[in-house]
Order: structure tokens, then sequence, then C-alpha cells
């Protein structure tokens, strides 16, 4: 539930003039405008933050859900597409082998309506152990090992290619395939799209999907950086054939191995990729455990977050080699709820855009953002706040000064929690007004977190 009210705290905090903010900023370069058009922008880096006053960026802890009581087959390399009301997922059943990529090794596949309940279709595809009364779409030694498909976002892509997936491993390098209804795959050709051999590469998940902000599709791949490290590469293509080449991005800390990093657009801002790499820890009885990272463009990630995402928890048997990798890609499950699959076949919840957030504690804090430039008619925030917690903004020009009836005093300050509230002024104005002007935005919260912001049309 969400309640409007005129702010009375503290007359040195409000008064309506602009405080003095002195806190770190967002990076040491000049104050680049940014235009975020009517994009939605998360709170999951620095790139909207100027000042800071008592404010700090937060990362929040997915929840483990309630096991499932009708689970998927466990994940290995798994990965999840939500296609329409349908949620698909695959994921490798090593079957025993003994080596990775080894002929016992296939690929499964499980559907559900809400990301919940799963099942298990009999396809009657490839026969398994005597029997073709099983879920299996690829038997082929050594692609079922990472066979990592993605639903193609490009525009006009061929009905037959609505489904795309790499796979391989260093000695055969990644080749694509294509599927029409994600269930029955071909090679869309016999040669390698991607060939990889300064590092040892390929051997973890690979993943690939049409960016919409770059214009072409991108390929993140696991390699070996300076033979050392698990790392990753990246590598561009207009058409999924022809690959650019590839360019290691050197997101680890000294001595730190990323095991695979599982980027993907986030499905309601496709311009931020988000990451959720398995760190590995060699020394310390190969444990492992799931970090959060985003990227945005061909950047480099973004490591605002050091700390782990997800931990191992109390299981014993998630503290061993293989026990925490991710799903490629986070998932809707809810109006207000996104989900993260895990191994062996786990599923955690955040609330929408909850991966981060700017928040402020029991003292009243600030944040003001970069000068930025819009288009819209409403400012619409994803935010939450205590019983006794408030949020509010105002709108500066971008010399810092109030704009007039947008200013602090005139806001209606939010208390609540809501994923999409739009701000109202006393005034009645809107800021389609605004549009084309440079303009801040100074968040003033108690607390409160704030996740995302958009300009809505």
């Amino acid at each position: 539930m969400t309640t409007t009210r005129r702010c009375f705290l503290s007359n040195t905090l409000v008064a309506g003039a602009t405080l003095a903010v002195t806190g770190r900023a967002a990076a040491d370069e000049p104050a680049t405008v940014r235009d975020i058009g009517s994009r939605r922008e998360l709170f999951v880096d620095r790139f909207l933050i100027e000042k800071e006053k008592g404010t700090q960026l937060k990362l929040h802890e997915p929840r483990l859900a309630p096991a499932m009581t009708e689970p998927a087959d466990n994940m290995e390399y798994g990965t999840v597409i939500k296609d329409g009301d349908l949620f698909r997922l695959y994921t490798r059943d090593g079957r025993g082998a003994k080596r990775d990529g080894d002929e016992p090794e296939v690929t499964r596949y499980c559907e559900s309506r809400d990301g919940i309940k799963w099942t298990k279709p009999k396809l009657g595809l490839h026969e398994i152990d005597g029997s073709k009364d099983n879920n299996v779409i690829l038997h082929e030694s050594p692609f079922c090992h990472n066979f990592c498909p993605v639903l193609d976002a490009r525009p006009g892509t061929p009905k037959e290619e609505r489904f795309k997936a790499l796979a391989g491993t260093v000695k055969t390098g990644l080749v694509a395939f294509t599927s029409a209804d994600g269930i029955r795959w071909k090679k869309l050709r016999a040669d390698p799209v991607i060939t990889y051999t300064k590092e040892y590469a390929f051997d973890s998940q690979n993943v690939s999907f049409w960016s919409e902000s770059e214009g072409h599709y991108v390929c993140y791949f696991r390699h070996f950086l300076d033979k050392k490290l698990r790392s990753v590469c990246r590598t561009t293509s207009p058409d999924y054939v022809k690959w650019a080449e590839p360019v290691p991005m050197k997101p680890n800390f000294p001595g730190e191995h990323l095991y695979t990093t599982l980027t993907h657009p986030y499905f309601r801002a496709p311009h931020i990729y988000v990451a959720l790499p398995t760190r590995f820890h060699p020394d310390r009885g190969q444990s492992t455990d799931i970090l959060f990272m985003t990227a945005r463009g061909s950047a480099p990630f973004d490591r605002t977050f050091r700390e782990a995402f997800i931990r191992p928890g109390f299981d014993p048997a998630r503290w061993g080699n293989r026990s925490n990798y991710a799903a490629l890609n986070v998932v809707p499950t809810g109006p207000n709820e996104m989900s993260v699959y895990t191994t062996p076949f786990r599923r955690f919840t955040l609330r929408t855009d909850g991966f981060a957030s700017v928040h402020a504690g029991a003292d009243v804090g600030e944040m003001v953002t970069r000068p930025l430039k819009f288009t819209g008619t409403d400012l619409v925030v994803n935010y939450a706040t205590s019983a006794a917690g408030s949020l509010r903004v105002e709108v500066q020009n971008e010399a810092g000064k109030p704009v007039p009836g947008f200013a602090l005093a005139d806001c209606r300050t939010l208390v609540g929690d809501t994923i999409e509230q739009k701000m109202n002024w006393t005034k009645g104005k809107d800021v389609g007004e605004l549009v084309g002007q440079t303009v801040r935005l100074r968040f003033v919260m108690q607390e409160a977190d704030l996740f995302a912001l958009q300009f809505q049309k």
C-alpha cells in the first residue's frame, strides 16, 4: 500500500533548501549528461549517481523459496527461458560420464506455466537406455556438455531460427544450433562459428543473445585469463555466424576465479546486462558461491558489489565444487517477483528490479543524480520504506537549483512499498514540461530503498 503526505521532517533537513551534499562522487570524471530517454534505470551501479550523503548502494539478498513439489530435472549448466506464458528449462544430465563431454551426457527439457510446478514431457526424440519415453532433446557428444539456448529477440528473425544455441569445447570451438520450437534442434552449419586458441576456453556455459541496445549479437564465453584464472571473453556478430575477434573482459579481482558469467539482458531494462558468475575457490576445497555483476553494452563489467550474492547456506552439500551455479536468465514469476534458479534445482526470489538499491537508514540521507535528459510525462519509481520511513524527490536544473514547482517542499512524500509509483508535486505539474532540458534529481530518503526509476510516456 502507498500513501502520500506533506513532509514535516526536521527543519534543518527540509525547509525547501538545497543541501550541500558532500558524499563521494560517482566516478572521477566530468558530470556527463545521461540521456536516459524513457528507459527504466536500475540502481545496480553508479551510472546515475553523482553525489550521496547518508545513503549507500545496497546489494539485496535473494530469498530461498520453498522446495518445489513438482521440480524440474536437477540443473547442470541450466538455462531458463520465459517464452510468453511458458517457462522452458534446459539442462545437462551427465548420466555418469567419466569426463566432460563424453557420450553418456544428454540435454533435457522441462516446462512450466508458473516457474514453480514443472513437467518433463515425453518427447520421443532420442532413445536413451532402450527407450524414447523421455525428455531428451539432444544426444550428441560433446555438445550436450554446455548446450546453451537463447530466444532470439532480433527483429525479423526467421521462424525456423527463433531459438539459437551455442555449444562446444576448446577442440571443436563453439558450434551454432537453431530451432523453431525450442525442442527440435539442428546445426546452423557444421563448422564452428567462434574459435579461440589463446587460452583454454569454452568448457563451461557460454552465453549469447541479441542486444537491443547494441544492435548485434553478443557472446560471453569462458576462457583462462593469462592461462591462470577462470575468466570471460566477449565477441559480437551481426548474423550469429561471423563473429569479431574475442576480447578478454578481465572482470577478475586479483587471484579471483570466475567460473562462468551467465550474462544476459535484464528483462525490464535490456540495455543493462545482468551477470551471475560462480566464484570458484580452489584453495578452499573447491567451494563456490554466486556473485552479482552488471555491464552496459561493451563496457567492462561493473564490480560495485564484491560480496557474495547467493551464499552456499546451511546445506553441507552446497559447499563443494559445482554446487552453486545459477541458471542463465533471471525471469519474472509474479507481478512483484522475479526468480533465480540454482543447482541442484532451487529457486530464489527477489522483488522486481530488486537486485540492489539506493538505501537510507534511520537517519535522513540523500542522493543527487548526474545531470540527465529524458522523455516522458511521469517520473515513476520502484521503492520501499518502513512505516516510519519516507521518500521525496526534487527536480533541479543543471546548476543544482530547484525547478519552480518541483522543489522538495512541493513533493508529496511517499510512504509504502510499490513496484511502480508515480511521483507527484502539490502544484499538479508533471515533468513533461521539462523534456529536453538538462536536470538533476535529488532524492531525500529515510528508512527507504530506491530500486529503479523511469520517465514514462
